[in-house]
């Protein structure tokens, strides 16, 4: 089944401010709660995630302009293979002031529209990662370090000391899971305070002090394919932090978002790029073949005679790739240079070219202070 237009999804026009897209999610995210809507519940919960994924994209400016410039197709990497998934909605602390608790039951709770679903995995880790425009366009292989927390080796993650026990979580008397209530709001989640354990350490592990966690570094190796652009991502699995409690519910995942540096020569936007090229009168009146770079390496350009600055050429495919490997295009804008410096031949010259074009040519006097001042009296004056 196509994909709904996000815009249509929300209900909102394609021009509404963010405060609107805002609006507009809570009051489809109240609609379609499941338990307003127990003769289908599973349904109203698709509706609901849809929801999610629209205002994932709409409410983050980055994403939405690129949405409204690619639609769906431009956002294939911000989300992994499988699409939209909860864990790909960074809007969960911005929503707390709506549903209060209700989104520790979506966002590494554990819980669900569905109650319990066993133990929590790892949280998930972002980071920003720089790469030039270069780097961008050709890929590249790239290493990040980072610190995040890992399974404390002296309690295995029980967060007890050697030797010690456990006791009944007195949060959720061994169930692992409480129910919580927010007027019409009903959802099962894991206990906050044992962490869907049920059972509470008794005496700290001296290593974590009952963390269960001990802060690591590490270092995670993986391959920047051409065509990445600011504002995406990519997901490597199972490189985030380890599973609260030592439940063995596995690492989160690791997120790396992109941001090109800006470049001395080419501006780029998706995926063409532009140039600004410098053009001397004569170039640009007789014609001329000239080199110009790109990031495929240098061009030729055949500027045709009668050229006017501010002209800008395509040169078709030698923009930058994107993810599917589709090439864009360059465009070189073509600026007349002036030249300062001349000698008495060239000025010569140029004075016999004004002769033949009927130009009436001036000397160059700057005017002092008091003739500007007479010029202004005379202007207003008339």
């Amino acid at each position: 089944m196509a994909k709904r237009d996000y815009y249509e999804v929300l209900e909102v026009d394609r021009n509404a401010s963010q405060a609107e897209i805002k609006k507009a999610f809570r009051k489809i995210a109240i609609r379609f709660h499941p338990d307003k809507n127990p003769d289908d519940p599973e349904g109203a919960a698709e509706k609901f995630k849809e929801a999610a994924e629209a205002y994932e994209v709409l409410g983050d400016e980055e994403k939405r302009a690129r949405y409204d410039r690619y639609g769906h197709e431009g956002l294939k990497s911000a989300f992994g293979s499988g699409g939209f998934q909860w864990s790909d909605f960074h809007h969960a602390s911005e929503m707390q002031d709506i549903f209060g608790d209700i989104f520790s039951a979506f966002f590494g709770g554990g819980g669900g529209f569905g109650g319990r679903r066993g133990p929590a995995r790892g949280r998930d880790i972002r980071i920003r990662y720089p790469i030039t425009l270069e780097e961008a366009f050709e890929g590249k292989q790239a290493k990040v370090a980072f610190e995040r927390r890992e399974t404390c080796e002296t309690c295995n993650g029980s967060g007890a000391a050697p030797g010690s026990g456990r006791k009944t979580c007195t949060r959720c008397g061994g169930a692992g899971a409480i129910r919580l209530q927010r007027g019409f709001f009903s959802v099962q989640t894991t206990c906050d305070q044992c962490g869907g354990a049920g059972t509470m350490v008794e005496k700290p592990c001296p290593t974590c002090n009952g963390t269960c966690h001990v802060a690591k570094k590490a270092t995670v190796s993986f391959d920047i394919p051409p065509g990445v652009d600011n504002g995406m991502q990519m997901r490597i699995r199972g490189e985030g932090e380890a599973a609260p409690g030592g439940s063995g519910a596995g690492h989160g995942d690791l997120y790396v978002s992109f941001e090109v540096k800006d470049h001395d020569t080419f501006a780029r936007e998706g995926r063409d790029v532009y140039l600004d090229c410098p053009l001397s009168f004569s170039q640009a009146a007789l014609g001329a073949a000239i080199t110009v770079p790109s990031l495929h390496g240098d061009q030729q350009l055949d500027v045709p005679p009668g050229t006017q600055s501010l002209k800008v050429f395509r040169l078709k495919g030698k923009g930058m790739p994107d993810c599917q490997g589709r090439f864009g295009d360059q465009y070189v804008r073509v600026n007349m240079v002036t030249p300062t410096r001349l000698n008495e031949r060239q000025q010569e010259l140029l004075r016999d070219l004004a002769k033949e074009f009927n130009e009436d040519l001036k000397p160059y006097r700057k005017k002092s202070f008091f003739q500007k001042v007479r010029d202004t009296i005379e202007d207003v004056v008339g």
